[in-house]
């Protein structure tokens, strides 16, 4: 475990350093007063002389030099470490209403200083681009424009305890990352004012009990999230279907699309494609447009742009293997859920010992099927996470030992449902689904849904996942959605508390899948995969978990396909009309 810590601290260290402002400049430290005296520590980067330019602000609790994004020249820098991190007195508040309340007073001073030109700009990467999601329902004075990569539209839902099911490692690094650079400066802060130490480090470990006090999605969780938007701001979202954070810029380019929002899904945490640059034309071009007037086309790009994988998460990033697809929103119009019903008909394609068939329509064969619901791999069964630490080497590690990474030592863990070969390409990109039958001996479980693009080789390599703890039974049918036909293919799950089942008895779950974004190749077959919860989350205790096939309603996978791609014909069957279900 301390291992797994160790490497998301520092693949995450890599992506923050690897980003920051690179150009020749001056630097100007000053301490900016919140409204209730604690002062936060401002350091501003620009070009020699400083003089009144556009601004780019961006909240950092990862101390000095954590800045993201070098916009160039044209701009000034602002860097402000939120309060108790770096050198930032007051106690941390997990990104919670008092650093909201110092985001719009921060802005406010830095709009009136000389060097910002009346004009502001935010940038966020993670927890800085949390940050200001969380804050958008304050007026944020002078900003023209944001660009946010990566981040959580909610907390709760996105990183820190998704599907219910607390995402242990990721918390835990993310700390670290905080306190490390507090620690480091603390003498600084020592000095300065020596009462603020214990504050400080107050603050961040109530921040850490915190989030295991609340295992519910309760006030404290909403808090920070996305409470509303009062500021109408163009907003480029840059993100990645294998990022640890990605289900939040896809919900957030659903809440700002009217504002004018663009959505650029090419990399994040997961590190940016070989022969690409992450998204950095795209985000100067983004703000000399909105911030500076430049007419540069950026408001008429499409408003989704997206690298989609082709058939791995190591060929996609470390060998540059993309897919590119534009759209004009999200889900992309004309997208085709696809139910793919769990068939307990062995398909002989998996080391699974369910090795069943994953196929269009009503099952030819239901039944019961168990698995012991054990930890699983988490560079395996666990895309996203396994992406935050691909930067550290893992990728290269990964690539020349591909059995580390693909689903072939954790498939007989659990339960897999292959399809036949496609004949055809099929390209899968928007919010999936699976709706199961599920009975654990356990008082709960947790329940992890991975689906796998199965090469020519028989290999299954994994595109997505989706958790859920069995507790949490019920869905917002409000805040869901639902296709054309009325099936549920992204459900918002109720986390406001538990909902316990005697051991044994089945229940119906609808676990929500985060975007997939993939192309699976003629030759290539697509397989679900149910397994225990992954070592990188807070465990459960162990138990038997049976799921029930067949039936008036088929435990299945609801798969997002493109409009050019007709999955019926790649499996050599003719289109049913849909029926609504």
């Amino acid at each position: 475990m301390r291992r797994a810590v160790l490497a998301v601290l520092a693949a995450t260290a890599v992506v923050l350093a690897a980003a920051g402002p690179v150009f020749a400049a001056t630097l100007r430290q000053d301490r900016a007063r919140a409204s209730d005296g604690v002062t936060l520590q401002t350091t501003l980067t620009g070009q020699a002389p400083l003089l009144a330019r556009p601004t780019l602000v961006e909240f950092s609790p990862y101390g000095r030099a954590s800045g993201t994004l070098d916009a160039g020249p044209a701009y000034n820098h602002l860097l402000v470490q939120i309060r108790g991190t770096g050198d930032s007195d007051g106690s941390f508040d997990a990104l919670g209403p008092r650093t909201q309340r110092d985001v719009a007073e921060v802005l406010r001073w830095a709009c009136d200083q000389p060097w910002s030109a009346g004009r502001l700009a935010l940038r966020g990467f993670s927890a800085s681009a949390i940050t200001i999601y969380n804050s958008l329902h304050l007026e944020l004075p002078c900003v023209e424009a944001a660009v946010l990569g990566s981040g959580t539209f909610e907390l709760y839902r996105d990183l820190l305890v998704p599907g219910g099911v607390n995402n242990l490692v990721p918390g835990a690094g993310v700390m670290g990352l905080i306190g490390v650079p507090a620690l480091a400066q603390g003498l600084d802060r020592i000095r300065r004012d020596p009462g603020s130490a214990l504050g400080v480090l107050g603050g961040l470990l109530k921040a850490g009990l915190d989030e295991l006090a609340h295992p519910t999605l309760d006030g404290w969780w909403r808090a920070r999230g996305f409470r509303g938007d009062v500021n109408d701001l163009p907003v480029l979202m840059v993100g990645s279907f294998f990022d640890v954070e990605s289900r939040g810029a896809f919900q957030a380019f659903q809440a700002l699309r009217d504002d004018g929002a663009h959505l650029l899904v090419v990399g994040a945490h997961d590190g940016a494609p070989k022969g690409t640059d992450g998204g950095l034309a795209a985000s100067r071009a983004w703000l000399d447009h909105h911030v500076r007037g430049v007419d540069n086309g950026a408001e008429r790009e499409p408003r989704v742009r997206m690298l989609l994988a082709d058939g791995d998460r190591e060929d996609f990033t470390v060998g540059g293997k993309v897919v590119a697809r534009d759209a004009g929103d999200w889900p992309v119009p004309g997208t085709r859920w696809e139910r793919l019903a769990l068939d307990a008909r062995r398909s002989g394609t998996s080391l699974s010992p369910s090795a069943g068939t994953l196929t269009l329509g009503a099952p030819a064969k239901g039944g019961r099927q168990s698995f012991a619901a054990l930890p699983s791999i988490p560079l395996q069964t666990d895309p996203p996470n396994a992406g935050i630490v691909g930067g550290f080497g893992i990728n290269a590690l990964t690539s020349a030992l591909p059995v580390l990474s693909d689903m072939t030592l954790s498939e007989p863990l659990g339960l897999s449902y292959t399809t036949a070969p496609l004949r055809r390409d099929v390209v899968a990109a928007g919010p999936a689904a699976v709706e199961v039958d599920l009975a654990t001996t356990a008082p709960e479980t947790a329940v992890w849904a991975v689906v796998s693009d199965v090469d020519a080789a028989g290999v299954p390599h994994p595109v997505a996942s989706g958790r859920l703890l069995s507790s949490f039974p019920e869905v917002d049918e409000a805040r869901s959605l639902r296709d054309a036909s009325g099936a549920l293919v992204q459900p918002y799950g109720d986390f406001s508390r538990k909902r316990p089942t005697a051991p044994g008895r089945s229940r119906r779950l609808q676990v929500e899948l985060w975007p997939i974004g993939n192309r699976f190749r003629a030759g290539h077959r697509i397989r679900l995969t149910l397994v225990g919860a992954s070592l990188a989350s807070l465990p459960t205790l162990p138990g038997v978990t049976t799921v029930r096939l067949g039936g008036e309603r088929p435990s299945r996978l609801l798969l997002p396909v493109l409009p050019e791609s007709d999955l019926p014909a790649a499996l050599g069957q003719a289109r049913r009309r849909a029926r609504r279900r």
